[in-house]
């Protein structure tokens, strides 16, 4: 039977949203594991399955993709330890210490979130993505205006320049997507979906829908492979 969350989750995560702290959370740790950190394990392993035949260079290990529910909040004015959400990150192989090209998925007790893309790049990494997008913006908006990604996701909200990145053509067809700082897309859906027996299935199939896009901007992410001496 393929993975998919409980009640019993759902309410941990509202439970948790209310009572941030660490007395409330040491008392119920055991069904934040059972329930949503095991669960979330098995569920990656699930959906790695399946991306090696779409995304094979995204696959992780469950431990390495899951992401941690505690707060670093070192350099943080908000104070609360934990996470409302229950988080994975697919990034690309080579690019795991950066903000390459990836998939996302989280479960809140209010919503669930499903997105793929580019999301708070480096700064070398926003110049060689823009300078990729200048010959290859159309390819770029073909993806996005796919009928069935359309149908299933939307383009993030875009956190945009004012004015066009230094360096780059004023009048460039493609000054829309140069001036944005992030790229991909996103699905928000109602938290029951997290209970759905299909789960799994569902959020691979948004994730295939994602997939060219993803590629796209990881191209000018890759390091280039050195030619053979001999």
């Amino acid at each position: 039977m393929a993975t998919h969350f409980s009640n019993e989750a759902l309410k941990f995560l509202r439970g948790l949203k209310r009572n941030n702290d660490r007395e409330w959370f040491t008392a119920r740790k055991d069904v934040y594991e059972r329930e949503l950190k095991a669960r979330m394990l098995a569920l990656i392993a699930e959906i790695n399955d399946a991306m090696i035949d779409f995304a094979p260079e995204n696959v992780r290990p469950p431990q390495k993709a899951i992401m941690r529910i505690y707060r670093d909040i070192r350099f943080s004015k908000d104070k609360r330890p934990y996470k409302i959400h229950q988080a994975v990150w697919w990034a690309r192989q080579g690019l795991e210490k950066t903000s390459g090209g990836g998939f996302y998925f989280d479960v809140s007790g209010t919503e669930v979130t499903i997105a793929a893309g580019v999301f708070m790049p480096e700064r070398e990494q926003l110049l060689a993505i823009r300078r990729y997008l200048l010959e290859h913006h159309e390819e770029m908006r073909r993806l996005l205006a796919a009928k069935k990604l359309k149908a299933t996701m939307q383009p993030i909200d875009r956190e945009s320049l004012t004015r066009p990145p230094k360096g780059f053509p004023t009048d460039h067809p493609a000054m829309d997507l140069l001036l944005a700082k992030q790229w991909g897309v996103i699905a928000r859906l109602p938290a029951d979906f997290a209970l759905r027996p299909t789960l799994v299935k569902d959020v691979v199939t948004h994730f295939k829908l994602a997939a060219p896009i993803v590629a796209l901007l990881n191209t000018p992410l890759i390091p280039k492979h050195r030619k053979p001496l001999f």
